[in-house]
Formats: C-alpha cells, sequence, structure tokens
C-alpha cells in the first residue's frame, strides 16, 4: 500500500519538484524508448576471441550502492561507466555452507569456478574454516584464471585498494583454511603452525600463482615484513619470522622489476618495467575522501592511477593479459555504516572503469564488471526527486515525530552514535555531513553485515553478451575463460 499524498506529508506532492522541465511532456520519454530501442536492435554481438580481460569488483557493492552513486553523480537519471556497457545480469553469491557470503568464499567462486565454504579461500568445500590440515591436500585446492592466462602465455596482474593479501584478490593465486591467515602472526595465533602452512603473503610472493603476477598493486606492506623491520611511512608490521619478503621478491634475479612505495614512483615508472609490486599501506589503502582531507595525494594513488599503471605494464605482453581490479573499500565504508565513503569509492571505480574502456578496444578487451556481495544498505521513504541522497526524507514523517534518513542499514555496530538502548537516536540532533559519519541503523551488532541479495553484472567487448540472465557466480571465470579462450574448459 502507498500512503495518500495529503496523509504523508503536511505538504502536498503536487507542490513539489517533480524533476526536469522536459521530463513532464509524453514525447521526452516515448522519444528516449525509441532511441533504446534503436540501441538495441541495431547492437551487434562480438564474436572475437578475446586478447586481454579485466574484471573489475566493487566489493560489497549492491544495486542501492549503484543507486545512490547514480544520484550522488548528479542525478537519479545518471549512469555509471558500467551501465554504458551493453550487456548485463545478475550474480547469485551464496557460498556453500552460508546464505549470505563473505568475500572469501566469493573471490574463489569468481576466480576459479568453484563455490566453497564461508571465510576460505582457493579451496573447495572439503575444507572446513580454520582448519589447520585440511587445505595443505593439494586435491582441495582450486586453479584460478589468473593462472589459466599465464599458463597460455599472457600476463596477469591485480589491483586493489585494500591488502594485496586481502580475501577478494587472494582467492586468485593463494589456497589456506581462514581468509584472515594474511601472515605467518596471523596464523600462529590461530592455533596453527606457520612452519607447515603458507601465510597468503608468502604464497604471493613465492607461490606457483603468485609469484608469476606481473603486477600487484594495493596495501599490505605490513605482512610482508617482520616487525622489527622499519616501514617507509612508519606502519605496522605484522610478521614474527624476521622475513622482508619485498626484499626477496627485488632479489629473484627477474630484470625489469620495479617496487614502489608511493604515488609519485608510481607514475613515473622506467619505461622499461616488466614487473610491478606497489604497496602504498602497510594495511588497507586510505578512503579516497579520507586521503584527500588528510591530503595524502602524494603517497596515496587513486584506483584510476593503479589501474592505468598496471595497463601500461601488462600491455608489453604482446598475447595479451588479464587483470583484476577492485575496488574494495566500498565494502569498509559499508561495515561502518558510511555511505558517504562507500559512495565515493564507488565513483573511484567508476572512474577506473572508465579509464580502461578508454585505454583499450572493445574489439579485443572484454571488461566485466560485478560484486562479490551485497550490504544491507537501503534506499527509503519516497524522498522528493533530487532531493540529498545523503539526507533526510522530506516526504513521510516516521510515527514517532523524528525525521528519518533516506539511507538506513537493517543492522550496524552497537558502539556507535547512531544506536540507542531506549529507542532510535533522533536524526535532526546528528551531523551526517562529513565523509566518516555514520549513517542510522535498524539491529545493533558488532559490525553491519553483508547481505545475501544477488549484484549485478556488466559486459563490454569481445563475447560480452554471454554475461546475461541469472548466474551463479561461480560461472563468471569460466565464461572469461571462453572469451580468452584459456583453461580447461570450452574454448573460442
Amino acid at each position: 500500500m502507498h500512503p495518500r499524498p495529503e496523509a504523508a506529508s503536511k505538504e502536498s506532492f503536487s507542490s513539489r519538484s517533480i524533476g526536469h522541465s522536459w521530463e513532464r511532456t509524453s514525447d521526452y520519454w516515448i522519444n528516449l524508448g525509441h532511441q533504446h530501442v534503436n540501441e538495441r536492435i541495431s547492437r551487434s554481438i562480438n564474436t572475437n576471441r578475446a586478447k586481454n580481460v579485466i574484471f573489475f569488483i566493487g566489493d560489497g557493492m549492491s544495486i542501492p550502492t549503484l543507486s545512490a552513486t547514480r544520484v550522488a553523480l548528479g542525478g537519479e537519471e545518471q549512469q555509471l561507466s558500467w551501465e554504458k556497457f551493453p550487456f548485463s545480469g545478475l550474480s547469485k553469491t551464496y557460498c556453500v555452507d552460508s546464505q549470505v557470503a563473505d568475500s572469501s568464499c566469493t573471490g574463489t567462486a569468481y576466480w576459479t569456478g568453484v563455490k566453497t565454504n564461508y571465510m576460505t579461500m582457493g579451496v573447495n568445500a572439503q575444507v572446513p574454516l580454520g582448519d589447520c590440515e585440511a587445505a595443505l591436500d593439494p586435491s582441495t585446492h582450486t586453479e584460478s584464471i589468473a593462472k589459466w592466462a599465464m599458463d597460455a602465455g599472457k600476463s596477469a596482474g591485480i589491483v586493489t585498494t585494500t591488502t594485496v593479501t586481502h580475501a577478494s584478490p587472494g582467492a586468485g593465486y593463494a589456497h589456506v583454511a581462514d581468509r584472515f591467515w594474511e601472515n605467518d602472526n596471523f596464523i600462529r595465533h590461530s592455533g596453527c603452525d606457520p612452519s607447515k602452512i603458507d601465510d597468503i603473503a608468502k604464497q604471493l610472493i613465492h607461490g606457483p600463482v603468485g609469484s608469476r603476477l606481473s603486477v600487484v598493486l594495493g596495501g599490505g606492506r605490513g605482512h610482508m615484513r617482520d616487525t622489527s623491520i622499519p616501514d617507509e611511512e612508519g606502519g605496522t608490521n605484522y610478521r614474527g619470522d624476521s622475513r622482508d619478503l619485498i626484499s626477496e621478491w627485488l632479489s629473484d634475479g627477474k630484470p625489469n622489476k620495479k617496487y614502489v612505495w608511493n604515488r609519485n614512483d608510481l607514475l613515473n615508472l622506467p619505461s622499461d618495467t616488466e614487473t610491478l609490486l606497489g604497496l602504498f599501506e602497510s594495511g588497507d589503502m586510505q578512503f579516497y575522501l579520507e586521503s584527500q582531507e588528510r591530503g595524502s595525494q602524494n603517497t596515496e594513488p587513486t584506483l584510476e592511477e593503479m589501474t592505468r599503471s598496471a595497463i601500461n605494464v601488462l600491455k608489453k605482453n604482446p598475447n595479451g593479459f588479464f587483470l583484476f581490479v577492485e575496488g574494495g573499500r566500498i565494502d569498509h565504508g559499508h561495515h561502518y555504516t558510511m555511505p558517504r565513503a562507500a559512495v565515493a569509492e564507488t565513483i573511484e571505480l567508476h572512474k577506473a572503469v572508465q579509464a580502461a574502456r578508454d585505454m583499450l578496444s572493445e574489439e579485443d578487451t572484454l571488461i566485466v564488471v560485478s560484486s562479490d556481495h551485497s550490504h544491507t544498505m537501503s534506499i527509503s521513504g519516497y524522498p522528493t526527486r533530487g532531493n540529498d541522497i545523503f539526507g533526510k526524507s522530506d516526504r513521510i514523517e516516521a510515527s514517532d515525530g523524528m525525521p528519518y534518513m533516506t539511507l538506513n542499514y537493517a543492522n550496524g555496530p552497537i558502539s556507535s552514535p547512531q544506536y540507542k538502548a531506549t529507542g532510535r537516536p533522533n536524526p535532526a540532533t546528528s551531523d551526517f555531513s562529513h565523509w566518516s559519519s555514520v549513517f542510522p541503523f535498524h539491529i545493533p551488532i558488532d559490525l553491519e553485515t553483508h547481505a545475501g541479495d544477488d549484484v549485478g553484472i556488466f559486459a563490454s567487448g569481445p563475447n560480452a553478451h554471454l554475461f546475461s540472465g541469472s548466474i551463479e557466480q561461480s560461472h563468471l571465470p569460466h565464461l572469461m575463460a571462453y572469451a580468452l579462450s584459456v583453461g580447461n574448459g570450452p574454448k573460442r
């Protein structure tokens, strides 16, 4: 049921703004519809064999996140770069033992084509979470599209705004029973033996897949070095084995390698760079708006800049490449119920996707954009068209007499000022204007959770038409492998 306008607000709906003036005529919408039909029927299907594939993941980028980002970009009618792609679909994100997934079981699905258990990574569902021994069995290990591409003579790379050992990138090269085993100390603290289990950072630098990657860009220096070794920016290191994996990476004898830790060095790489490791924080990279506030742009590259740098290195391989790019901190913004941060990270992903499409031909480069899982943020309340997406709903009054926000979360951190055991806080007394402002939620919990709804898939380039309909998330790498003609499955 919908509320009647006169009962819903002190001011009639009819006296409010109803969008752009040209939208008030029938002709505008009819012409727009005809234009869309003509675009659809004139669209040709590109069945070329892809030379390159770039796979973008917006971690936690739910459908409501896309909608909110459009409004933040300038209006409900706006389009994100990937929403202009010709083909789209939906991805089902559950994992083998959980209705609502995390980034490691989903990463395993979209990297390797195998669904697995919650919080495990690069292994099949025979491995229970945290089992010290189970993942040591190679028969449980899954193979990623990065390996398939490199086995076919192509280059491969990873770009992320989280740590490079995080669940999303890590599922492409590591095999562990716990996604948090990013370094040896974390394994030790979980009660397992790091002398038997290779941590994720070690698998990145010395593993059979990680060691072959031509580009690795993101955060995570702290997982590479012993606590006794100084960090370039005074950050925290975590290892307890006296090792410096960055130095080990640099000293493996391969030519034209470059390690960088700041934006300036990334943007001024030697022209002959063939292998690149860039680690820009000891932990996750800063939120984009955080870096703007702190004035750290000299050390903190944007996702677009990292994407451009990665492409420039990878395209030197005449056989082509596979590149994974993650806007990883969309997820973190939502976990803290900070939608301004999450939306700004989505805009940065939007810029990175557009840069990739501008740099490479649609004739030979398949670009796929998707998400690993959803979040609990909702858009509600019948706000007026053009109302501030981060503002209060301006039409329907709540029955408790207080205003409420257009963006709300189903759950959130109990430590948040937006939680009060005696009833919901009055939004009129809170400041929601800062990038790190926390928004209201319904259920108090340690941290806002993921959600189980489907996420979008958008594709452009060779065989992009295959990425349509409602599909299992684990089908994605098989479709990309078909477009590239790599791996052991169906080929072009």
